[in-house]
């Protein structure tokens, strides 16, 4: 690509021992040993490790300055099929209307209401006008009190994920002077609207306490103290406005605490004691709390109900009072639920495809599913309990999202909102369809494919190959503006469903999550040699693009088969796993040791989590031309992994692929906020896959 020379970051070897095993670590200065103050201050970054970010940067800059053009060209496509002017559709709450748009050339949307009295709307939040003072600035989740008088927000001035809750009255339009913080992001108003419960993080990044804040005296009261290090808590109020129910959990077990919706100043009472490998969750319907769990090797998930007691005598909601409800599926995985005051909607998922049912208070079921071979039903974000409209989304590959709303009693439906492409959209111009490779151990893997259909299946089309594969999270064959950008290009966009998601049911999880991990990398492998073998593409034409944990499948490809691909992607990229699970300072490590083991009490773990850690299996070989970007802020992944991977990874190179890092210094796991700056971010990828595989050609 240029023979620009590389920055050459210093070795200062550091040896480290372990449970018996040595390794050494030639690049873990670039950690800095003040990397939580770091993250809310950047500033405070040594000058040592600035400089080499800042050289990376640049080198980075510099070897695609050739594609600056292609640049240009792929974000103005992809600002074309983005509408300049576009509003959210509205949410109806009793005598309210909310909403947000995107102003025309603005980088972040406004929050609305208006009357359903009388249409003026009124401005709830622009965050436009906080962004334009600092270089970063995100709106999280938004929440109104259920009197409408309080409007909450959450704000992250560093990408750091260090929430700021703050309050504004509608009534007179002050943000009230009180701004609650450090937050993790999860919140709550009581029924009454007089309290707000808040998620305290601590100065590791957990979510560790929750406080019942008084909006009127800004007194902070604890409610509820996480003493596990390794669980996450969450606060949430149900719709009906019954209850408000305290979540703490990791990967596989969790714990609910429930406070009266009437009384949210009594103590919270504990539903049921946490058992490892135990999950559950629950909301309240049809005078029954229903519990979400996989109880009785429900691996994946069942419905059980338990009457609500008049009183909570602790033996009233005991375990063997429940009674199954929704039996298990071994077919189908059980996602998500919604209560409304007279039915009860669950999605389901079944083989990556998903469907929604509906259930009345007589348990009568009512079904919509799609008939795509490849499609995304979701639920939408409903505000009101006591309705008969269900709001749910449809879209797939190659059909734009479309906002819908149900009439249960009498099956109509109505379109509120069709994703508008404005530069003009053809759906018959592609097609999208379901393959499946099959894995070494002879499962089936699905992978969905995108393409145009004037192109020519020959064997030589280029191929953008996307995965991730952790924590039960699947990826959705949703439509989406940055695939096509390289459809248009001529390219084929494929999904692998890899295991370690959840796209073929929680078992899918299972089988690629601690000691079966390496599933997921061998099948996304498979992945790409299926592809070669039924001549969609062939080696050196395939780009690979994993991001957060998917990037580490891009690290362990890279090791293991660099021959199949022409360049990967690996944004803000988990690939020192063996010493990110031996750093307990990191906000996420004792959280994630469900997921890969503990390698500072287990020695299996550890060399097995040895054997496949991308950044300690670096080998002398051809690599394929590499780009990792990460965030100086990320608390998520953070900056000096990507940064010690090319590093090591340019030592042990022998071909004369660029091997690239561009760190944002000024954002975190998410990347850029701006939704512009976001689609030149997403131009930058897009130009790096584009012009390395051009010189494969």
């Amino acid at each position: 690509m240029s023979s620009i020379l590389p920055p050459k970051a210093l070795k200062k070897e550091k040896i480290i021992k372990q449970l018996g095993f040595t390794r050494t670590d030639p690049y873990a200065w670039l950690k800095d040993d003040n990397w939580q103050e770091v993250l809310s201050n950047p500033s405070k970054l040594k000058k040592e490790i600035k400089q080499y970010l800042e050289q990376e940067n640049n080198y980075a800059n510099k070897i695609m300055q050739q594609t600056k053009p292609l640049q240009n060209k792929l974000f103005l496509s992809l600002k074309s099929k983005l509408a300049d002017k576009e509003s959210s559709p509205e949410l109806p709450d009793g005598s309210w209307i909310y909403y947000s748009r995107f102003e025309e050339g603005k980088e972040h949307k406004c929050f609305y209401r208006k009357s359903i009295h009388d249409f003026g709307e009124q401005l709830l939040i622009d965050p436009n006008i906080q962004a334009s003072t600092i270089d970063y600035y995100k709106i999280g989740s938004v929440s109104h009190s259920p009197n409408h008088k309080y409007f909450a927000y959450i704000e992250d001035t560093q990408g750091s994920e260090i929430w700021y809750l703050k309050i504004k009255n509608l009534e007179t339009g002050d943000i009230l002077p009180q701004s609650i913080s450090p937050c993790s992001g999860s919140y709550c108003f009581s029924p009454c609207s007089q309290y707000i419960f808040w998620v305290y993080r601590d100065d590791q990044g957990r979510p560790t306490a929750i406080y019942r804040h008084h909006i009127a005296t800004s007194q902070d009261t604890l409610v509820y103290k996480e003493k596990d290090s390794g669980f996450f808590i969450n606060i949430e109020r149900s719709l009906s406005n019954q209850w408000i129910y305290i979540t703490a959990n990791n990967h596989d077990t969790s714990e609910v605490w429930i406070i009266s919706g009437q009384h949210p100043t009594h103590a919270a009472i504990c539903f049921k004691k946490r058992r490892t490998g135990v999950f559950y969750k629950i909301t309240d319907w049809n005078n029954h709390f229903i519990i979400y769990t996989n109880e009785d090797n429900a691996y994946n998930f069942k419905l059980m109900r338990l009457p609500i007691p008049n009183n909570f005598i602790q033996d009233k909601i005991e375990r063997k009072n429940w009674q199954n409800w929704i039996n298990h599926n071994p077919d189908v995985y059980l996602m998500e639920f919604k209560a409304f005051k007279n039915y009860f909607i669950r999605l389901e998922r079944h083989e990556v495809n998903t469907k929604i049912i509906i259930t009345n208070t007589n348990d009568e079921n009512e079904i919509i599913s799609g008939d795509e071979d490849a499609y995304l039903l979701s639920l939408d974000e409903t505000l009101e309990y006591d309705t008969e409209w269900l709001r749910y989304s449809y879209q797939s590959p190659t059909t734009p999202r479309c906002w819908n709303r149900f009439h249960i009693p009498t099956g109509k439906k109505e379109i509120i909102k069709q994703q508008k492409i404005p530069c003009g959209y053809n759906s018959s111009l592609y097609v999208s369809k379901r393959i499946w490779a099959i894995a070494n151990d002879g499962e089936k893997i699905p992978m969905t494919l995108t393409y145009r259909k004037d192109i020519e299946l020959n064997g030589k089309n280029p191929t953008l190959l996307y995965g991730y594969g952790s924590y039960g999270y699947a990826i959705d064959p949703v439509f989406s503006i940055t695939a096509l950008n390289y459809i248009d290009q001529g390219w084929i966009y494929a999904i692998a469903h890899i295991r370690g998601g959840s796209e073929k049911g929680w078992n899918w999880f299972m089988e690629g999550r601690r000691f079966k991990k390496i599933n997921t990398f061998t099948d996304f492998i498979c992945c790409a040699d299926y592809l070669v073998e039924q001549n969609y593409t062939q080696p050196k034409k395939i780009v690979a693009d994993g991001r957060s944990a998917g990037g580490m499948v891009m690290g362990y490809i890279a090791n293991e088969r660099p021959d199949l691909f022409a360049a990967i992607i690996a944004v803000v990229p988990f690939v020192d796993i063996l010493n990110t699970m031996s750093d307990i300072t990191l906000p996420l490590t004792p959280p994630e040791w469900p997921e890969w083991g503990n390698p500072l009490k287990d020695s299996k773990a550890y060399q097995y989590i040895a054997s496949y850690s991308p950044y300690d299996n670096i080998k002398e070989q051809d690599y394929p031309a590499i780009l990792a970007m990460g965030g100086l802020t990320d608390p998520r992944v953070t900056y000096w992994e990507p940064s010690k991977w090319i590093a090591k990874l340019r030592d042990h190179n022998i071909s004369s692929n660029p091997l690239l890092l561009k760190i944002n210094m000024d954002s975190g796991h998410g990347g850029a906020a701006g939704r512009y700056t976001a689609l030149k971010e997403a131009a930058f990828i897009q130009a790096f896959a584009i012009s390395i595989v051009k010189q494969e050609l």
